[in-house]
C-alpha cells in the first residue's frame, strides 16, 4: 500500500478536481440556461484533468524515484491512477449526477429532443440517465486516463538514465 500511496492521494484529488468542475459547470448554467454551450465548454476539462497528471507523477517522481523515473515507472503510476479514478468514477457520477446536479437529466433530454439530437423522447432518456453514464463515466476514465498518462509519462521521465 505504501507503494501506490502517491496513486491514491492523486486519484482523490482528480476525483475531487472533477467533482469542482461539476459544480462550476452547473453553477454557471451549463447545466441549464447555457445547456446549449455544454457540449462544447465541458471538454475544457481535459486541462485540469492533464495537470493533475503531470503534478501526480512529478510527485511520484521526486518523492518515490528520487528525482529519476523511467517512462515504464511513470506509466505504471499514471495507469494506477486510472484504475482508481475509473473504480471510483461510478461513485463520482452518482455525486455530480444526485447531489450536485440533479436538473441535468431533466434538462439535458428536453434539450436534445427540441433541437432534434434525439428523435423521441424515449431515445433522449435511454441515452441521457444515470446507469449510463455511470458505464461512459468508467470507459472515459479508462480510455482517457491511459492515453493522458502515455503522454504525459513522456515528458515527465527523467532523460538522462
Amino acid at each position: 500500500m505504501k507503494n501506490i500511496k502517491t496513486e491514491l492521494k492523486w486519484a482523490l484529488i482528480f476525483v475531487a478536481v472533477s467533482l469542482l468542475w461539476m459544480l462550476l459547470e452547473k453553477l454557471s448554467g451549463l447545466h441549464s440556461t447555457h445547456i446549449d454551450k455544454h457540449m462544447y465548454l465541458t471538454n475544457l476539462f481535459a486541462i485540469p484533468a492533464i495537470m493533475v497528471y503531470v503534478l501526480a507523477l512529478k510527485d511520484k517522481k521526486k518523492n518515490f524515484y528520487n528525482g529519476q523515473m523511467t517512462y515504464k515507472q511513470g506509466f505504471l503510476s499514471g495507469f494506477i491512477i486510472t484504475m482508481i479514478v475509473a473504480l471510483l468514477a461510478p461513485l463520482t457520477q452518482w455525486i455530480t449526477s444526485t447531489v450536485i446536479t440533479p436538473e441535468y437529466f431533466p434538462n439535458v433530454i428536453a434539450y436534445s429532443v427540441e433541437t432534434g439530437y434525439h428523435s423521441s423522447l424515449e431515445e433522449a432518456e435511454a441515452y441521457f440517465n444515470l446507469k449510463n453514464y455511470m458505464v461512459q463515466s468508467v470507459i472515459g476514465a479508462l480510455v482517457m486516463g491511459i492515453i493522458t498518462t502515455a503522454v504525459v509519462a513522456l515528458f515527465v521521465r527523467s532523460k538522462s538514465q
